[in-house]
């Protein structure tokens, strides 16, 4: 058994979105993966996992997302608060409506639905109405030109950066206050790598995601042309 490493890469405010406090986790009953693990997201930061394949990244993310039931593992200790609330007894569902959203490995979009279709999904929980959700495919596409390009294209004949653009995409559409990214390199080139972390970097400004920065408001191509900087992963 082994446990990641938390690293706080930007604290651009105190107050914490999420508190983790001396979880474990065991699966079938009896098989223990995470002990003692314990991380605060400070509202408007980022916070990486990081560790050797099996240390408990992927595990330790499930627990916050309440995705562990699926694979027979629970929480036998300890608390998790997400906005200010404890919710490790609430569903999947009640935490992507609180605003907690989980991007699974593997860039998990439908593959037999359209990019466009797999981003409507995100809405899914949503009900403030047509037009907010219209409006918000649009801010998604200006952040994403080229899933704009590809609205109509089966997502599972599109390339690995396409896809893992969409499902990123699929998460902003629910409009959440925290997204939780599994593994968003995974087997892609290096240089679309280093573009998905500086937008992911600069989609963490409130400004940016929300949309409230008019006609400032950066695309996907903008972002490559930023200076480089070292990766929040550093």
């Amino acid at each position: 058994m082994s446990t990641p490493n938390v690293v706080a890469a930007t604290t651009e405010a105190t107050a914490s979105v999420l508190s983790v406090k001396n979880i474990e986790v065991v699966y079938d009953h009896v098989i223990l993966v995470l002990k003692g693990v314990s991380l605060g997201v400070p509202r408007g930061g980022i916070v990486a996992l990081l560790g050797a394949n099996g240390a408990g990244k992927t595990t330790t993310l499930k627990a916050i997302s309440n995705l562990l039931h699926a694979e027979r593992g629970e929480i036998t200790k300890g608390s998790i608060l997400f906005d200010g609330v404890e919710v490790q007894s609430q569903s999947p569902n009640d935490l992507v409506r609180r605003g907690c959203i989980q991007v699974m490995e593997g860039r998990r979009a439908f593959s037999h639905l359209t990019v466009e279709e797999n981003l409507l999904t995100g809405a899914f929980t949503r009900r403030d109405g047509k037009l907010a959700i219209a409006q918000d495919l649009e801010r998604v596409y200006a952040y994403f030109p080229r899933l704009r390009e590809r609205r109509g294209s089966t997502a599972g004949y599109t390339s690995g950066g396409e896809q893992q653009m969409c499902v990123i995409g699929r998460a902003l559409m629910s409009r959440p206050k925290m997204i939780l990214l599994d593994e968003p390199s995974m087997g892609l080139a290096p240089q679309i790598v280093e573009e998905i972390f500086e937008l992911v970097k600069h989609l963490n400004v409130k400004e940016f995601y929300l949309g409230i920065a008019g006609d400032k408001r950066k695309s996907y191509r903008d972002v490559k042309h930023y200076k480089r900087r070292k990766r929040w992963l550093a």
